[in-house]
């Protein structure tokens, strides 16, 4: 990744930090975050739950 990105990037986490809106986690599964460039030039933030997804236990009796 280039570094201009990366100080980018590490900007909007240190934000979002600060902001509450994220923290770190020590859990064993997580979903992945990534990046995205808007047309303003700014990043937006996506996550990405397939994978958490595919490990969750459904719920055998789901309510109604």
């Amino acid at each position: 990744m280039e570094s201009s990105k990366l100080k980018a990037l590490k900007k909007k986490l240190k934000e979002l930090i600060e902001k509450g809106y994220i923290r770190p986690s020590t859990f064993p599964w997580g979903a992945l975050v990534l990046f995205v460039k808007k047309k303003d030039g700014s990043m937006r933030l996506c996550i990405a739950y397939r994978q958490l997804n595919k490990v969750t236990i459904k719920k055998k009796y789901p309510l109604p």
